[in-house]
């Protein structure tokens, strides 16, 4: 029996988000940078497409890179993905890639004038923070960030620490209630 799409039911899990509220769908992410999230405070992220070779797609869906050196600079109104590491693509050839070249990020030039003109104040800096596929593109989420000093990530982390141990508390009072 046909059944209209409007009314079926709805299915939940991140697939159905991403097709029903995000725009553009699934991410299907490839490498994160933890470290910056605990070395800076991130003020605004962008999405931005990535200037890439074939060997780099094809290492890319490989899954062996990293970010946790890469940063991100703009020179002449285009900005470039400096440091990160995107290894060798074990099948290529004489066409392969060399693996920390700087690479072209694609925003537009209201963004990359809006981030220079952030990242020439004091403290400011541009980092990657995920590499992701996304609609099978490859994409580089960045974030305009403000520097940590060290008590402040000692802060985060003692405040990371506490929100567990009370969500662990209360999770064992929710089951010690439902076993009673």
């Amino acid at each position: 029996m046909y059944v209209p799409k409007e009314n079926q039911p709805k299915q939940g899990g991140a697939a159905a988000k991403a097709r029903d509220g995000e725009k553009g769908g699934k991410r299907k992410i490839v490498a994160q940078n933890k470290k910056a999230r605990h070395d800076y405070a991130i003020v605004d992220t962008y999405e931005a497409g990535l200037v890439l070779t074939g060997t780099e797609v094809k290492s890319l869906r490989e899954g062996r890179t990293s970010l946790t050196d890469g940063f991100v600079q703009i020179d002449r109104g285009e900005a470039w993905l400096h440091n990160a590491h995107i290894p060798e693509y074990h099948q290529g050839s004489w066409t392969n890639h060399s693996a920390r070249r700087k690479r072209k990020l694609l925003l537009h030039r209201e963004e990359i004038d809006k981030l220079e003109s952030k990242a020439q104040e004091t403290g400011h800096t541009i980092v990657p923070l995920a590499l992701y596929f996304r609609d099978g593109r490859a994409k580089a989420e960045i974030a305009l960030a403000r520097g940590k000093k060290e008590y402040d990530k000692r802060q985060t982390l003692r405040e990371k620490q506490d929100r567990r141990e009370s969500d662990r508390a209360i999770a064992a009072a929710k089951r010690k209630q439902r076993d009673a």
